[in-house]
């Protein structure tokens, strides 16, 4: 009788810590950017990389490789969106505000793009998925480890001659651009530079030199926080010259 008691202590223990990870806490954290960022980029992370051997871009690269047609960009950003939706957050534009990436990105309909950030190519995948024809989107990538997976989503999505990424540091490698890719300006008249997380985590420095700044002209798109009820936000500025 003791051993049926202690099974159950144990079982039940185990189901409320399962409620507890799976939607308890999620919940709890789903309005407060702090916290959701503690628990899903710290403690979730740390927990299921040491469980699975793996890291969460690994489990993303899997999940693209399950779910995605090969050659189908939509496929691999919704395979990606219901994975950080169901099964693990991570911190991209995410669908809400990717739909706001991809309407400034119809927009601007740009011959080159330089994205900062690469991470696993998921807004990467969005963007170039969306370029015109001879179009080229320059993608900077610090992280060696992401970009080996980022090579690899991009590949998947069959958009890897519309893209070069380049691994090293934003710092090292904007100064070296006109060497690297050709003589062009990093910035002229009319040049679009869209932010993401300007509001969760936040960038304040950056928003108060691009608002007060009288060489662009800014909007800021109100939404939320990857996957989350949080408001976070994008900030597109026109660079006037």
């Amino acid at each position: 009788m003791m051993w049926l008691i202690v099974l159950y202590s144990c079982t039940g223990g185990a189901a409320l810590l399962y409620a507890l990870y799976r939607w308890v806490i999620p919940a709890a954290v789903q309005y407060h950017g702090g916290l959701a960022l503690i628990w899903h980029d710290v403690i979730v992370e740390r927990m299921l990389d040491t469980l699975t051997q793996s890291t969460r871009p690994q489990r993303i690269l899997a999940a693209v490789q399950k779910n995605a047609t090969r050659g189908d960009p939509r496929s691999v950003v919704k395979a990606i969106d219901h994975f950080c939706r169901n099964k693990e957050w991570a911190m991209n534009v995410g669908d809400e505000k990717g739909c706001i990436l991809d309407s400034v990105v119809s927009e601007v309909n740009p011959a080159t793009v330089l994205e900062l950030g690469t991470y696993c190519g998921y807004s990467t995948v969005r963007i170039a998925s969306l370029l015109p024809p001879n179009a080229k989107l320059i993608t900077l990538e610090f992280n060696p480890d992401f970009a080996a997976i980022a090579r690899q989503v991009i590949a998947w999505a069959g958009l890897e001659d519309k893209v070069q990424l380049v691994e090293g540091a934003s710092g090292d490698w904007i100064p070296k651009m006109k060497e690297q890719f050709g003589e062009c300006s990093l910035l002229r008249k009319g040049s679009v530079l869209l932010a993401d997380n300007v509001i969760c985590p936040g960038a304040p420095e950056y928003l108060e030199f691009i608002r007060s700044s009288p060489r662009y002209k800014s909007q800021y798109f109100k939404s939320h926080l990857e996957y989350t009820k949080v408001e976070d936000g994008l900030e597109k500025s026109v660079f006037l010259g």
